[in-house]
């Protein structure tokens, strides 16, 4: 496991590409439901559980990606820790077209915004993509999360 760092006074240099066809917008309370079972469905129960923190607050912590008027991914932020990114992810099938970067960027402007100078991702699973996206830097020994006894 690793987390990286992510300085948010960089974000300013970033370019967004739009794209016509996908939104990015957070989850307004009636369909908390329908993401946080939609996370359960593509991915796991533990991502759901973090993904209804994300969504129990107002305004969301959570972003959506809507295409074709369907979800196609999600990015969650100040959820199991402050100042934490994730979790995210988007639909297989979707993947590659640049809605998990457009995600990423749209959470760490809300938590540049939110008064936050860095980011931390926790448990980075593509790190390369990371670092070559928003300059995210590994934190050397950071084994937070497995000092916790998760129950399964």
């Amino acid at each position: 496991m690793t987390d990286m760092l992510v300085n948010l006074y960089l974000l300013s240099s970033i370019e967004i590409k739009e794209e016509n066809d996908v939104t990015i917008r957070k989850v307004v309370p009636p369909e908390k439901h329908l993401v946080v079972d939609w996370v359960r469905q593509h991915f796991s129960d533990k991502w759901a559980s973090e993904c209804e923190v994300a969504c129990s607050v107002t305004p969301s912590n959570c972003f959506i990606a809507i295409k074709n008027n369907q979800i196609s991914g999600f990015a969650c932020f100040d959820t199991t820790f402050r100042n934490f990114f994730g979790p995210t992810g988007v639909k297989q099938d979707e993947r590659g077209n640049g809605i998990g970067y457009r995600l990423l960027i749209e959470s760490l402007i809300q938590m540049k915004q939110n008064g936050y100078a860095y980011a931390i991702i926790g448990d980075a699973g593509p790190i390369e993509f990371y670092k070559n996206k928003v300059g995210a830097i590994p934190i050397d020994n950071t084994p937070v999360l497995n000092t916790i006894n998760y129950l399964d």
